[in-house]
């Protein structure tokens, strides 16, 4: 018995907590629409015609604010303002005791997309009327339309909105596509990307050209960009080579081996990667840019400072795919890896040699000479270029060896 009340009891409770509610949502509604009352009434008492319109920058125009009788004021009594900011009376006109006009010449561009407002006020600031101002240009022709596919998944195109850039007001972009030769046009979806930017993340075609182009729109014209014929394999991009490797070669202080591996994406295609390497040194921001790493996944750099810190990134080009003879796309740099030189040995420092030899000033004319042809033969990570280097390296150690030779004899 006592159970079934307390049930009772909390039952009731409930049910007052959920009337209380209802009333407060009621009372609000109440209230939302009693603060709008003049407005929604001064509404139908007040209009501005034209209303919003549609206009081409340079343009003039004179909007007219007509009022009813039934607010009992004198279209003398009005002011406009535009974007919040009054008007010079002298722009106005009494047409009669209900009709302001305001007239505006060589209107710029709108400096809000959704629109200029333009309101007209009575004499103690209370709204009576707006319309919406919407001031450009149509929009021009796109260009500059480029697209990539990653790993030949989907694809991503990017364009440029005319030479006039900005149209201020409000345009509407749509990237179309199609098969070439059959298939139905297709509007790309997600623009969630950059400005100016479209993705289809999915179900394309290889081994079949599209047409592809930009379609731009709004209240004043339209206009569409050229039409790009492309092959998903053509346009293909991929991510960073992965697992960028930055090591020593022993104790050279001018050397750094790079290792890296190639696409995992693309490992089922048949293609030919290309690859770029770039280094600088910890205190600087100029990149130095190896243009022959070939499609190898391993290069030495050579000819750098010992004792520095060098940030090394790789980057991949899968050209070829399937044998597509474009050049492929390259992919984003990799992410930064560190590594440094060996110090120079400084064991030899401070012995002397005050009288060099004429054999001596030869070596150093003939290492000079050959260290320049070095300079200019050993850029880059070809075979070639890294067996010369090592023969230069071993003729140089030798050279330097029988020279403190030569010395240590003399001296004993």
């Amino acid at each position: 018995m006592d159970y079934a009340c307390a049930r009772s009891h909390q039952h009731d409770k409930n049910r007052v907590e959920r009337a209380r509610g209802r009333q407060m949502a009621i009372l609000v509604i109440m209230l939302f629409f009693v603060a709008l009352l003049p407005y929604a009434l001064t509404a139908h008492l007040a209009v501005i015609s034209p209303q919003d319109p549609v206009l081409h920058i340079g343009s003039s125009l004179t909007a007219v604010c007509t009022i009813s009788a039934e607010l009992e004021i004198t279209a003398r009594s009005l002011y406009w303002t535009l974007n919040g900011k009054r008007l010079a009376r002298n722009t106005y006109k009494v047409l009669s005791p209900t009709e302001s006009s305001v007239t505006l010449h060589q209107l710029n561009g709108s400096l809000q997309r959704s629109g200029d407002n333009l309101v007209c006020h009575r004499s103690n600031g209370e709204v009576l009327a707006g319309s919406c101002l919407y001031v450009g240009s149509p929009p021009e022709k796109p260009v500059n339309l480029t697209c990539w596919s990653r790993n030949t998944k989907d694809l991503s195109c990017r364009w440029s909105p005319g030479s006039q850039g900005e149209s201020f007001i409000n345009t509407k972009y749509i990237l179309k596509y199609k098969l070439k030769w059959y298939g139905k046009e297709k509007d790309c979806e997600d623009y969630t990307g950059q400005m100016y930017t479209c993705y289809v993340p999915r179900d394309l075609a290889i081994f079949t050209p599209y047409e592809v182009w930009v379609e731009a729109s709004n209240q004043l014209g339209s206009a569409a960009s050229d039409v790009i014929t492309l092959d998903i394999l053509d346009v293909v991009t991929t991510d960073p080579p992965p697992d960028v490797l930055v090591s020593r070669i022993g104790d050279l202080e001018d050397q750094l081996s790079v290792r890296w591996g190639s696409p995992p994406a693309l490992k089922d295609y048949l293609f030919q990667a290309k690859y770029q390497i770039r280094y600088r040194v910890e205190e600087s921001d100029e990149w130095k840019v190896i243009d022959d790493a070939g499609n190898q996944t391993s290069c030495r750099l050579a000819g750098l400072r010992a004792g520095t810190v060098y940030f090394v990134q790789v980057r991949c080009n899968p050209i070829g795919i399937y044998g597509s003879k474009k050049a492929g796309i390259w992919s984003d740099w990799s992410h930064s890896t560190a590594a440094s030189t060996p110090g120079i040995d400084r064991s030899h420092i401070g012995s002397c040699d005050s009288k060099p030899s004429e054999h001596n000033s030869t070596l150093r004319k003939e290492l000079k000479q050959f260290f320049g042809w070095m300079r200019k033969h050993s850029y880059g990570c070809t075979d070639v270029s890294i067996k010369l280097y090592d023969q230069w390296r071993v003729w140089l150690q030798k050279a330097q060896k029988t020279h403190d030779q030569v010395l240590q004899s003399s001296k004993s």
